[in-house]
């Protein structure tokens, strides 16, 4: 029978797991089985470098946590040997990095996880698995808000175009019109004003041989 104080370290053990699903957004329930040391080492650094908790657990202590927080559905999949992988920040994360490897090695299975708060089967895990990255959707996100308001900016342009060609068009023969009609008025005049001026100086040439 173990004694006490292994009995209470388990039991710390059971409320810190309880502790950690209840606080987390996502986990995955993962069957630890047929990875090599080598993939093993690559999978745990890629679970780091995300935020993940990645962690290999006796079942009969996943079940004592799991029933803590009301994730009790969870224990239909406690069978051989399991790992478990929370995260706080990212949910997309531990579904998407364990689905990787297990699309690999064919005994590398996953059995279930959960998601604020709910409990989901392989399946959804592998729709969580799909979804693209935060910053991706982000992106997304962005690029469709920024799209009505640059077509609505081509299009106000456009019409400032259209309008600063269209206003010299209409001005421009009016201004033209008017000295067009002056011109020949103008010519017309001019020889009108300066026939006396001849005569004036035609006359003294004839009386200068009159006055010898």
């Amino acid at each position: 029978m173990p004694s006490a104080k292994i009995l209470e370290q388990k039991k710390a053990f059971v409320d810190g797991l309880a502790d950690k699903f209840s606080r987390a957004t996502s986990g995955v329930l993962v069957k630890y089985q047929g990875i090599t040391v080598d993939e093993d080492t690559k999978l745990r650094a890629e679970l780091r470098a995300a935020g993940v908790e990645y962690t290999v657990i006796k079942n009969r202590l996943i079940g004592l946590a799991c029933d803590k927080v009301g994730f009790g559905d969870m224990r239909q999949h406690l069978t051989g040997m399991n790992a478990v992988a929370i995260s706080y920040e990212d949910p997309i994360a531990p579904a998407k990095i364990l689905k990787k490897y297990a699309d690999k090695i064919e005994t590398f299975e996953i059995r279930a996880g959960f998601i604020d708060g709910a409990v989901v089967d392989a399946a959804v895990v592998g729709e969580l698995a799909d979804i693209p990255p935060k910053e991706v959707l982000i992106a997304r996100l962005m690029g469709s808000m920024q799209s009505p308001l640059y077509g609505l900016a081509c299009g106000l342009q456009a019409i400032i175009d259209k309008s600063g060609e269209e206003a010299p068009a209409e001005e421009k023969p009016a201004e033209e019109a008017a000295p067009a009609e002056e011109a020949p008025a103008a010519e017309k005049a001019a020889p009108a004003e300066e026939a006396p001026a001849a005569e004036a100086e035609a006359a003294p040439a004839e009386e200068a041989p009159a006055a010898e």
